[in-house]
């Protein structure tokens, strides 16, 4: 199997940059992967992905340098061995509450004896069976990277005992869903969220764990640096490709183009007071 560039990164004490990819064709994840980003975020919580199709985007992947980290839904503790087993090199577990619900995860990400994992080896981690079984068991419990998203005031309150599970590698603050479920929704300057980034940094450099979250720029990524984070998740590609798409029409639309955007209509419709 192949190491996480991620983890390596991580103990080297250096930060890792992970982008997220929405669009299912493989060339997305071909090119993100030959750009050497460190690695993929698979979301498989919020998408209609189907198995079949991430383990295409992680065959794709594998060209290049970057980590496929996959992201099932909350308590799809089955279907995060059949990516393991596609290839991927990290699992973010989404809305994990408790010391409990991480230990349930490290259960069903690790081969015995740390956890329960089922074993095959016949797809793309092993790889197909190449390689003798013991040897690649090991290595998949040492390489395999577990992050433990916290995304509500609840999982706050269990930072530190979630953190102190051994197998869980990374915490990762949601402010997206924190703030929804906290009632200050992208609300991401409220003294509730600034405090979480405290929180969870704490927790991690207590349990000697690694931390990080989402960050919209350099200057914000600057600052949770300052807090000890290290795993740092920027962009997708839609809204790249979006942004692309609008640039071009506000350098066209001085020339006489005009268009049809309904995504700005609606946009521009759910503002309006009702």
């Amino acid at each position: 199997m192949r190491p996480s560039q991620v983890k390596a990164k991580l103990i080297r004490g250096e930060p890792a940059l992970i982008t997220c990819c929405h669009f299912i064709d493989p060339s997305v994840y071909e090119l993100v992967s030959l750009m050497g980003f460190d690695g993929i975020w698979l979301d498989l919580e919020h998408h209609s992905t189907s198995d079949e199709t991430a383990s295409n985007l992680m065959r794709a992947a594998r060209v290049g340098a970057s980590d496929i980290i996959a992201r099932p839904a909350k308590g799809e503790f089955m279907r995060m061995g059949r990516l393991l087993e596609a290839g991927a090199q990290g699992i973010m577990y989404p809305r994990c509450e408790s010391a409990e619900e991480a230990e349930e995860l490290v259960r069903w990400a690790k081969f015995a004896p740390q956890g329960i994992r089922g074993v095959d080896g016949a797809n793309g981690d092993n790889p197909y069976c190449a390689m003798p079984m013991p040897p690649y068991l090991r290595a998949a419990n040492e390489y395999t990277l577990l992050i433990a998203q916290l995304e509500s005031p609840n999982a706050l309150d269990h930072a530190a005992a979630i953190a102190s599970v051994p197998g869980i590698d990374v915490l990762m603050l949601g402010p997206g869903d924190l703030s929804v479920v906290a009632g200050i929704p992208y609300q991401f300057d409220h003294p509730l969220i600034l405090d979480a980034y405290r929180r969870i940094a704490e927790a991690a450099e207590n349990a000697g764990k690694w931390w990080g979250t989402v960050s919209g720029t350099p200057e914000h990524t600057q600052k949770l640096f300052d807090l000890g984070a290290k795993f740092i998740c920027h962009g997708c590609d839609l809204i790249m490709v979006k942004q692309g798409m609008e640039q071009i029409q506000h350098r066209y639309a001085s020339l006489g183009f005009t268009f049809d955007n309904r995504i700005a209509a609606e946009a521009s419709r759910l503002e309006r007071p009702q």
